[in-house]
């Protein structure tokens, strides 16, 4: 949630920002308007008290002179009725502001560019070049199938499109994934794992950002108002969510394995062959809590962190800076990281990594103290994926297949499968 002191001090600053995002600055003025309004009530319910505040005494001094207090009983009765109807204005007009500071995304950092999805950047591209293949590589699809790792068909048996079911050497490897990625988080990255549930409250899904623009993606259960987790990021940034923590804790560093669900509304029909576009998958994602003027360089980091993961299983990627419009509600700046799929012959998306500065942490209600007595701040909030499974799998396949159509391990991923070297049929 965007400071209402921010908006107050550089409203026009503020709708340039959301104009980058392509969102419409309106609002900023008809929040102003309330605001105005609001403070103007406000001032006068502090008035109406003070007011009401003097006549105690006047009625008390008359009652013990035996004079007659009716007068200063009426006048008081009329400020009381006068400043509770002034309060109910003002409950209704912060209903309407806080509404308003609800639906507003975070403002995007200055170094993000305007546009949308075609206008993301290259910043670091792969410095070699990928793998020469001496025959035609083949589609992580055909790979699965005939090592019998993947069955599409009965995935779709079993719960519709967009589900797949993961079979012997298949769901092993997904297993390992899994567990290499979470020792390299822990073990060398120093997060700290956590387990959470699976689905979150609705006070969750509004404190994270989720609920604004991403609910028609989200698989909901209405009987217990319960949504599936589309990340573990809600989870992880709810985990502090109204709480004022000690003295000096930051950074804190999260890691979780979840399994993932997401309807990709309004992605009918697009990429949906294999593993590219699923409504379940597993993931792994890295989350800190950090000081306000260390997150630009935490968003290297982690960013860093998740390049070190594909490095280690050989894959060659890339990183782009998305642009304004095409970064998501909470999020001041993303970087997207990709594979190369030499089967298919596209990049794949396999995380995104967001600075949400204190925009979480604001709706959230999570503060910290730098020491004790010291003013409560908010904590700048910052997610990664490390990373999504599905197409790691997809490129991992592709990329390390083999013309007798079996596929090479990476070393780093070998110790997660008993020292297996190869997929083989």
């Amino acid at each position: 949630m965007l400071d209402i002191r921010l908006i107050r001090a550089e409203p026009e600053k503020v709708k340039e920002a959301l104009a980058k995002r392509r969102e419409d600055p309106a609002l900023i003025d008809e929040l102003l308007s309330i605001d105005e309004e609001r403070r103007k009530r406000q001032t006068e319910m502090e008035s109406l008290r003070a007011e009401q505040n003097k006549l105690g005494p006047q009625i008390a001094v008359a009652k013990k002179s035996g004079g007659d207090a009716s007068e200063i009983l009426e006048r008081s009765s009329a400020l009381k009725a006068q400043f509770q109807q002034t309060e109910e204005i003002v409950r209704s007009l912060d209903a309407r502001q806080e509404a308003i500071l609800f639906k507003l995304p975070n403002l995007p950092h200055d170094t993000v560019q305007a546009g949308g999805e075609e206008d993301a950047t290259i910043i670091r591209p792969w410095p070699y070049d990928p793998r020469v293949f001496g025959f035609t590589p083949k589609p992580h699809w055909e790979i699965a199938e005939s090592l019998r790792m993947i069955d599409f068909e009965r995935g779709v048996k079993l719960s519709g499109g967009g589900f797949v079911l993961y079979s012997g050497l298949g769901a092993r490897l997904e297993r390992a994934l899994i567990n290499f990625m979470l020792d390299l988080h822990t073990l060398k990255h120093g997060y700290r794992e956590v387990g959470v549930p699976y689905v979150l409250n609705r006070d969750s899904m509004t404190a994270s950002g989720h609920i604004v623009k991403f609910t028609p993606e989200m698989y909901h259960d209405s009987e217990d108002d319960l949504f599936l987790l589309p990340t573990a990021e809600p989870a992880l940034v709810n985990i502090h969510r109204d709480e004022l923590m000690d003295p000096n804790p930051l950074p804190l560093k999260y890691v979780a394995y979840t399994p993932c669900w997401r309807r990709e509304a309004g992605a009918a029909g697009k990429d949906t062959r294999g593993l590219q576009r699923i409504h379940q998958f597993d993931k792994v994602e890295i989350f800190r809590f950090v000081a306000p003027e260390s997150s630009y360089e935490a968003l290297e980091e982690m960013t860093h962190e998740v390049c070190k993961t594909l490095e280690l299983l050989q894959l060659p990627y890339r990183i782009l800076q998305l642009a304004a419009g095409d970064i998501s509600f909470a999020s001041a700046k993303t970087y997207d990281v990709e594979v190369w799929s030499p089967g298919i012959g596209k990049w794949l998306e396999v995380s995104s990594a967001s600075n949400c500065t204190d925009f979480q942490a604001r709706r959230g209600n999570i503060r910290f103290r730098r020491e004790t007595n010291a003013k409560p701040e908010f904590p700048h909030l910052l997610n990664a994926s490390g990373t999504a499974l599905p197409r790691v799998v997809a490129a991992l396949l592709e990329t390390h297949q083999q013309e007798d159509g079996s596929v090479t391990i990476p070393e780093a991923l070998r110790p997660h499968l008993g020292g297996l070297e190869k997929l083989t049929a």
